[in-house]
């Protein structure tokens, strides 16, 4: 099979288009072939070497495909059924494993790209919205990066919780994107501060939670927007890590929370996964939540993948079709 392999980390050239074997399921593994894999920062912090990982390596978690064979003790799940995962073993890839635990199955009426480009990303903003911090009508969120695959999703799902959005873009394209999403007001950092923009909208009084996945660039400043008692959600880091802080400094700012979740916290029991991915899938079915159309890259383009992702080059989700 083909895949994409990496035997050091570096730049995007360490990824390299090799011939495999196709693997073969275990006990409790299931085999599926991929119909479209999810690009995702985490795999550009393993290549860089942020995150460590062994090598040789397949590179990828998401991924939504067909099943072709199933191991051992495996009865929940047969060969043909419809499928995606957060947790699969090398997405980079025509086939890959997965454990059965992990699956979720795709309702025939959601195209499998469309279900490799909404679980990870539609389950994130499913546990910030409904869990991490629980958005309640009337209350005001700052929501960054709101035209990306997870921002624009979130915003959806806030504006559908009743809260007030403000969205922050680059550009006057992503923020069209980003009101037609949901978002009530939109500010683009390229021309205002966003820290001065957001305090006049809410009349000096901030907001209740800040969702940010982009980190380092927004940190400090987000953690100004908020409101006394409010929560700094950081979910990521586009912009690289968050720089040391001193915690003295949430009590002068208004005994402020600050949380780093994660999604397989929040999709750790097969019962979590399951709920969160079917109010995702059952959204999408019913309309009410709106997946950009992908960017689509073949395999074999899997290095420029990233390098579009990291440098912010496209909205939405970006996809890999072996």
């Amino acid at each position: 099979m083909n895949a994409i392999q990496m035997h050091k980390t570096g730049g995007p050239e360490v990824l390299e288009l090799v011939d495999l074997p196709i693997p073969v399921p275990g006990p409790g593994q299931v085999l599926i072939k991929i119909a479209a894999t999810g690009v995702n920062f985490i795999e550009t912090y393993v290549r860089e070497g942020r995150y460590k990982a062994p090598l040789p390596l397949v590179p990828g978690t998401e991924a939504a495909g067909v099943i072709e064979a199933v191991g051992e003790g495996v009865d929940s799940f047969r060969a043909g059924d419809r499928v995606a995962s957060t947790s699969v073993q090398g997405s980079y890839a025509e086939y890959a494993l997965v454990p059965a635990s992990a699956l979720v199955k795709v309702p025939d009426d959601v195209d499998l790209k469309l279900a490799a480009a909404a679980i990870l990303q539609g389950m994130t903003a499913h546990y910030l919205v409904h869990s991490t911090y629980p958005l309640k009508k009337g209350e005001t969120a700052l929501i960054h990066a709101a035209a990306g695959g997870t921002g624009c999703l979130l915003v959806q799902m806030a504006h559908h919780a009743g809260a007030r959005i403000i969205a922050t873009v680059s550009s006057d394209e992503k923020a069209e994107i980003a009101r037609s999403a949901g978002a009530d007001e939109v500010i683009k950092y390229t021309e205002v501060d966003f820290e001065a923009e957001t305090k006049r909208l809410t009349d000096e009084h901030g907001v209740d939670v800040v969702y940010d996945s982009v980190g380092k660039t927004t940190f400090e400043k987000s953690l100004n927007c908020l409101r006394p008692r409010g929560m700094m959600v950081l979910f990521g880091g586009s912009s690289g890590a968050v720089p040391p802080y001193d915690l003295i400094q949430l009590s002068t700012h208004g005994s402020l929370y600050v949380t780093r979740p994660t999604l397989k916290d929040y999709i750790a029991t097969p019962e979590d996964l399951r709920h969160r991915a079917g109010d995702v899938f059952r959204w999408i079915e019913e309309g009410k939540l709106h997946v950009r159309m992908p960017h689509l890259y073949p395999l074999a383009d899997a290095a420029q993948a990233q390098i579009d992702l990291v440098g912010r080059k496209t909205t939405g989700k970006l996809l890999i079709i072996p």
